[in-house]
């Protein structure tokens, strides 16, 4: 067994677990490692201690209970492994600036500390061979767009910090906010009928620590409309990766955190350089805005 696959392991239980006292000594065993090595080479894969791991994952299991359900809030902290509601309150507004009641009574989205599929990080694909772990779908192709495709939508700036890394930074979802403004006025965009979407990020003049995020719809013939901005993916070679998700909102969130730190690292590999942008495409087999069939495509200039 690989190091990895022992490290994997114990993040399946984990979850499994969420909600009970773990040891350090039950983790390491499972591991078939010493508690000094384990909790070593815990904190080098995943990124954190074991004990600050786990914190942010019943953090991340609490927020789905916060929305969807009306309990008490001492009562989900006692269900996630939190002492009192006093302890739950001050680690929730430790990682996302804000407390339980608020993020409950708010439309706010939330970045989480993501479960990590460590078998992503020693795979590397062929082009057009698809990749299936833990319940995710991955294939990289190259392509080659002949045509400029035009999306009509809003700008704002995001900060760096609390974005990334993808799937580690806790906070407020910023692009996520982006999407949501742009729900609330797409009605009014002359969009393609079952038309592409597009969240971009690009390199551009920002405030420092932050750079623009572009939201917007496909829109075709193109139309001025000075009420909205315009950002078009030229024609050019592109590395793009499509994945699938079992759901829209688990597409929207850990696959798409998943796909970008993926694609970094194969390009990483490949040797390949970044481009000034990087965007997610999002496709709708139907008017539906939930599609039960849920994929996107992130698009990377193809640059050697």
């Amino acid at each position: 067994m690989h190091a990895w696959e022992s490290i994997q392991k114990t993040l399946e239980t984990i979850e499994s677990r969420i909600g009970e006292e773990i040891t350090i000594e039950e983790l390491a065993n499972e591991a078939a490692l010493s508690q000094f090595y384990f909790q070593r080479l815990f904190s080098r894969l995943v990124k954190k201690p074991v004990r600050e791991y786990i914190k942010l994952r019943r953090l991340d299991r609490a927020c789905e209970t916060l929305r969807g359900t009306k309990n008490r809030i001492l009562d989900i902290a006692l269900d996630y492994g939190f002492g009192s509601h006093e302890t739950f309150t001050r680690a929730f507004k430790e990682a996302y600036n804000i407390t339980p009641t608020e993020y409950r009574d708010s439309d706010v989205s939330l970045n989480n500390f993501l479960k990590p599929d460590l078998l992503l990080n020693y795979t590397m694909l062929d082009l057009g061979v698809p990749l299936i772990s833990d319940g995710l779908v991955l294939e990289l192709n190259r392509v080659v767009l002949d045509k400029p495709i035009n999306f009509m939508g809003i700008m704002d700036y995001v900060s760096i910090a609390g974005q990334f890394p993808n799937g580690e930074a806790t906070g407020v979802n910023e692009p996520g906010e982006i999407w949501r403004r742009f729900g609330d006025i797409e009605d009014k965009i002359p969009k393609k009928p079952a038309g592409r979407k597009i969240g971009v990020a690009y390199h551009d003049t920002a405030p420092e620590g932050c750079f623009p995020y572009f939201v917007g719809a496909e829109t075709e013939p193109f139309t001025a409309n000075e009420n909205f901005k315009i950002w078009t993916l030229p024609e050019a070679d592109y590395l793009v990766m499509r994945f699938e998700a079992e759901t829209f909102d688990e597409l929207v969130s850990v696959a798409l955190n998943k796909a970008l730190k993926y694609q970094h690292m194969w390009q990483n590999k490949k040797g390949l350089k970044f481009g000034d942008f990087g965007a997610e495409i999002y496709f709708q087999d139907s008017e539906d805005e939930k599609p039960d069939f849920a994929y996107m495509e992130m698009w990377a200039l193809w640059l050697e």
